[in-house]
């Protein structure tokens, strides 16, 4: 069976046991988690294997986000527990239609919002892992060269021992952890509503500006008028001015490369974008770097 069939059979089986309708389910996105839009407005996500106290967490966290007065995705007429198929968790939410992905501006005004917020008080959020599985994923791959494979593993090493040498932080926050402007999406009525909410967590809230910092310094994905809106919706505060900021994207850009190695077993065009950006961090192709989305 392949990824896709599989993940459809998770979808109707899960379905079948919360007594919602299946039929024409039309996938959205497939990856960390697989989303499809079903009728009456609800979007299915399926989450990895043994992830369910992640998906109960989501969960929690939107609600508690939107009692706190940060509009967030909501959960499908109060199914507030996920469905178990096969030990994956689906989880059912109300679908936002006719909505945009924010603006810069947009995204900066919302984290500062989120970043001020105390944490909740009813379920403990865990603390942000900025290196989760980067490790594991390096050292499983199959679909890249044995000298990437050696390189990778030892630039992340370094990042790791240079990362856990850092002074203290000075302050830790709420933060999504995902934060760019897919994440945060704007619908017809002009209210920003944060999607994605599975890396919500405790941390340094450097990790919410490093990748829009990172689009406009090494991409080609943010001008620099859009990203002085950013900052100064957020307060003023320009990452890449951090003695700190190359630290945290290279963090950040080993993470993507990652994503897409743990793609590349069953994508072929996801295996391409992993050499791409190897590549990439490799010092072979100069910035600005164009990668692809997955």
């Amino acid at each position: 069976m392949t990824p896709a069939s599989a993940s459809a059979d998770i979808l109707r089986r899960a379905a079948a046991a919360a007594g919602i309708d299946p039929t024409d389910a039309a996938p959205l996105r497939t990856g960390s988690n697989d989303i499809f839009e079903l009728r009456n407005g609800i979007i299915a996500r399926i989450g990895k294997p043994n992830s369910i106290d992640t998906a109960e967490r989501e969960l929690q966290v939107s609600r508690w986000l939107n009692v706190s007065g940060i509009p967030t995705v909501e959960a499908s007429e109060s199914r507030y527990r996920p469905t178990v198929v096969d030990n994956r968790p689906v989880t059912w939410w109300r679908l936002i239609p006719d909505h945009r992905p924010s603006t810069p501006a947009e995204l900066g005004a919302a984290l500062r919002r989120l970043h001020v917020l105390d944490p909740p008080t009813t379920f403990e959020l865990p603390q942000y892992q900025p290196f989760a599985r980067v490790l594991e994923e390096l050292s499983a791959a199959t679909a890249i060269g044995d000298e990437d494979q050696k390189w990778l593993i030892q630039h992340y090493s370094t990042l790791r021992q240079q990362y856990e040498q850092l002074p203290p932080a000075e302050r830790k926050a709420v933060i999504h952890g995902d934060a760019w402007q897919g994440n945060l999406i704007v619908s017809h009525s002009g209210t920003p509503v944060f999607l994605d909410l599975d890396k919500v967590s405790i941390g340094r809230p450097e990790w919410d500006l490093v990748q829009l910092a990172v689009d406009h310094t090494d991409f080609t994905r943010l001008t620099a008028a859009d990203y002085r809106s950013f900052v100064a919706a957020y307060g003023g505060h320009d990452m890449t001015t951090s003695t700190m900021f190359r630290l945290f994207a290279d963090i950040q850009e080993i993470r993507w490369t990652t994503f897409a190695i743990g793609l590349s077993h069953r994508d072929e065009s996801a295996r391409a974008e992993a050499a791409h950006r190897i590549a990439c961090l490799r010092g072979y192709i100069a910035k600005p770097w164009v990668w692809n989305a997955l």
